[in-house]
């Protein structure tokens, strides 16, 4: 019996040990493995601020690596359960930082399948030949790991890969030439290809993996016309190939393959023009559709209502046109932006609708829908952001809006409502935007309670009452626009203390008193307008403090004060409007280099400023010295702070309100003031600038003829002062002058001709006697009315005063003949004088007369020579 026992045990003791102590063997994963891993963690540093993406923890995981412990139970890396060998490493947000050499001692696991080093920091490495020897690779993934430059060929060498994932955000992140097609063409099993922002600059190739449920292509510089063939990719669930606007799409019009299984379409920016087909309606899984900015038109076909599994329906920025209503048959949606495009009709939808309870997400804005919003709305708590701004919306904004639990964004702006604001009870706000209406009575104090409020826009309504200190409580608020309404009072002190505020704007109210308001350090207040008020007494010198600052707007008030020069030190300045209050004195040059050296807008009209131009501040103004006309971008004063900047300037003749100030729109206007002496022709270095209007102050002089060196220059007045001497001819090349005003000085002499100067009417020259030439009715003469200049360049002083006293205007050939003759008689007499003796007086003057006579002969030569 002993002996049968042992037998058994004999036989049993393999399956023993594989289910005891061998089961510890199997699983240690080979030592050089480990080594490799461990080689690879010491590549790189751990960064603590490294950053995952949302819902995603970031954490290193290498940090569990220890050479005491088996690799097979390390953070991120799995292996055979029969080999030991690592098959698998998912080191995705490990916080991992550093170059990634190309011989790394990660290629070293060659069993490799899966691969995911996505989230972590290679910045500046490129990717590895070596990838491609990872022959058993099925699952790729490099993402947003900063690797830039030329993704290798060799990738293409992977013909296991059922998931490759290389997307990024890298400058110069690239595919080499046919290198993409090359791609397609060997992955034959791919499942997922994500290639999101790298450049690609391709067209998209015919043939795919049939097995592909993951297209992304975003912002890939794709071109050409997409094959309607991916339309028809039976497995097809996921396709994105937005931003790239050379591509064009043509929708299938019959039924697409891939209907059953197509579950986000997202096409934003790419070239679809046309109508939406009616072969959409096939794709009754879909739950995300984006066709936004792709020119569509037309009305939305009636079998797209079919699609009831939509959650997410984003057509905005085409031109859709049609009746709004029909969208509530969408029941599922939670997101719903229909914005800049040119739907109809009214809200009513809204009010039968009782089953949006998922709808986080309404955007009608920029359309032309009219009337009120429904008032009896419910069953929509989880709104979270509503934009109907830019519409014909009227009436009352309704409770239910006010009361909405989830809301964080409020966008009402530029409609019609009335009445008063109510109390909100949402405390999530983050934003309340409902300005351009025609709302009155008090802030209402809930607003001014809400703790996480970062950006409060009232303006251009018709708000009455005082601004309460509590809006001080805002912790948060990033930009307060109160302007253009009907408050009055004083600004509240304490506006100076909120440290993060970016934008102060009170403009075009009825405020008063002294700016007492004492600006901390290190606030961060980058645009300030109290313009269009009633304020009084000095200029806040606390302003120093905000270092920010790229915008001053005090115009419009009843300020009395010395011009701040100290305001120059501020770095950022870029618009410092002072026009219309009552400062005062002499603006003195500073010994203070780089004052206002950025700035692009300086008005001081209107004020009693008086003595010399500031030659020096002048000298000073860099960003002026600079004509960015062909840079090819628009930038705008104020983009830093999400805040469009708007200006009232007088330009060409007029007094505009800019609602954004470009940045090259460069004005200098000191008019209405005291001003006297010289204009500078320093100005002429200012090539940037647009309007420089000196009018109405005391100046004399002559016009700088350096002032041909403002390529740029669209409008000149200099009206109104006691500019002498004539107008210099070198104007006459200023291409982008459109308008001109010189009217009431002393000017004389020949107006220029030239393309803008034949534009010019009488009223640019009105008050100017001495002037002759088009369009005045005095004739300025010349060959083929060619204007000739009275003082022309060359002469002496003792030859211009000579010429003072000739009044005809007269050819050169006719000169010449008349001198001639005067010769001959002038040797005639000198003649007669020698043989009769005339008096010694008479040959004086006849000698004298002789002398002018070869003095004008050889001056008019040297003109014919010239």
């Amino acid at each position: 019996m002993d002996y049968v026992k042992l037998v058994l045990f004999f036989m049993l003791f393999p399956f023993l040990c594989q289910l005891t102590f061998c089961s510890s063997l199997y699983l240690l994963c080979p030592k050089e493995q480990a080594l490799s891993l461990l080689q690879f963690k010491n590549m790189f540093t751990i960064d603590p601020n490294a950053y995952c993406f949302e819902g995603v923890q970031s954490y290193p995981k290498t940090l569990s690596w220890n050479k005491n412990t088996d690799c097979c139970s390390w953070d991120g890396v799995y292996c055979d359960e029969t080999t030991g060998k690592v098959i698998e490493l998912n080191l995705t947000c490990s916080k991992l930082q550093g170059k990634f050499q190309f011989n790394s001692s990660l290629f070293q696991l060659s069993n490799l399948k899966r691969l995911n080093l996505s989230y972590n920091d290679f910045s500046g490495s490129l990717i590895s030949p070596k990838f491609g020897e990872f022959s058993s690779l099925t699952h790729l993934d490099l993402s947003d790991s900063r690797f830039a430059g030329l993704i290798p060929a060799e990738i293409s060498r992977l013909s296991k890969l059922q998931v490759l994932n290389i997307h990024g955000y890298s400058d110069g992140f690239r595919f080499g030439p046919h290198n993409f097609e090359l791609l397609l063409k060997n992955l034959t099993q791919l499942r997922e290809l994500n290639l999101e922002y790298v450049n690609i600059s391709s067209t998209i190739p015919l043939n795919f993996s049939s097995y592909l449920t993951t297209l992304h292509l975003r912002n890939t510089q794709l071109y050409g016309t997409l094959p309607e063939g991916i339309f028809h990719l039976s497995n097809l669930q996921s396709l994105d190939l937005s931003g790239n606007p050379q591509l064009t799409v043509r929708f299938p019009t019959t039924k697409w393959n891939s209907s059953a299984s197509l579950m986000d379409l997202v096409l934003t920016a790419v070239n679809a023009t046309g109508r939406i087909p009616e072969s959409f309606g096939h794709l009754t899984s879909l739950r995300t559709l984006r066709i936004a900015s792709c020119n569509l038109s037309g009305s939305i076909p009636k079998p797209l209502w079919n699609l009831t599994n939509i959650e997410v329906l984003y057509l905005g920025d085409n031109h859709l046109e049609g009746p709004i209503s029909d969208f509530f048959r969408f029941g599922k949606l939670r997101l719903l932006s229909l914005r800049n495009n040119n739907f109809n009709g009214k809200l009513e939808f809204l009010s039968f609708n009782r089953i949006w309870t998922q709808l986080e997400w309404l955007d009608c804005s920029v359309n032309s829908l009219t009337g009120p919003i429904p008032s009896n709305v419910s069953g929509m708590q989880n709104l979270q952001w509503v934009s109907l701004s830019s519409n014909h919306l009227n009436g009352t904004i309704p409770s239910w809006i006010f009361s909405l639990p989830s809301l964080i964004d409020l966008e009402l702006s530029d409609n019609h409502f009335s009445g008063n604001i109510q109390e909100f009870k949402s405390e999530t706000l983050r934003r309340v935007s409902l300005k351009q209406n025609q709302l009155q009575g008090p802030i209402p104090k809930s607003l001014l309670d809400l703790q996480g409020l970062q950006f409060l826009l009232l303006s251009q309504n018709k708000l009455s009452g005082h601004i309460d200190s509590t809006v001080c409580n805002l912790t948060s608020l990033l930009v307060l626009d109160l302007g253009s309404n009907n408050l009055e009072g004083t600004i509240p002190l304490c506006l100076g203390e909120m440290s993060i505020l970016q934008v102060l704007d009170l403009s075009n109210n009825s405020l008063g008193g002294t700016i007492n308001t004492t600006f901390s350090i290190g606030n961060r207040l980058g645009v300030m307008k109290f313009d269009g008020n009633k304020l009084e007494g000095k200029f806040p010198q606390s302003l120093i403090n905000c270092t920010f600052l790229e915008v001053v707007d005090l115009g419009n008030n009843e300020l009395k004060d010395t011009f701040p020069i100290w305001l120059g030190a501020l770095p950022e300045l870029q618009i410092l409007n002072l026009r219309s209050n009552k400062f005062y004195g002499p603006i003195k040059d500073s010994r203070t280099d780089n004052l206002f050296a950025q700035i692009r807008v300086i008005d001081l009209s209107s004020n009693g400023f008086s003595g010399d131009l500031p030659v020096r501040l002048f000298e000073n103004f860099e960003a002026m010295k600079i004509n960015s006309e062909k840079s090819g971008t628009r930038e705008y004063v104020g983009d830093n702070f999400y805040y469009p900047i708007s200006l009232i300037v007088t330009t060409k003749g007029l007094e505009l309100k800019l609602p954004r100030v470009l940045t090259t729109e460069i004005i200098i206007n000191l008019s209405g003031n005291r001003f006297e002496g010289h204009i500078p022709s320093i100005i002429g270095d200012l090539i940037g600038l647009r309007t420089l209007n000196l009018s109405h102050n005391r100046l004399e002089g002559h016009i700088p003829a350096s002032l041909h060196q403002l390529s740029v220059l669209e409008s000149l007045d200099l009206s109104s002062n006691k500019i002498s001497g004539e107008i210099p001819q070198q104007l006459a090349s200023l291409k982008s002058l459109e308008i001109l005003n010189l009217s009431h000085n002393h000017l004389d002499g020949c107006i220029p001709k030239g393309k803008q100067f034949d534009t010019f009417e009488n009223s640019s020259y009105l008050g100017n006697d001495g002037l002759r030439g088009f369009p005045l009715s005095k004739d300025c003469g010349g060959d083929e009315g060619v204007p000739q200049p009275t003082t022309p360049f060359g002469l002496d002083q003792e030859e211009e005063e000579e010429e003072e006293g000739d009044s005809a205007i007269i050819s050169w050939q006719a000169v010449l003949m008349g001198y001639g003759c005067g010769l001959v008689i002038g040797l005639s007499i000198i003649y007669i004088m020698l043989s009769t003796q005339y008096p010694t007086w008479f040959s004086r003057m006849d000698v004298e007369l002789e002398h002018k006579i070869l003095k004008r002969m050889k001056k008019h030569k040297k003109r014919i020579s010239v």
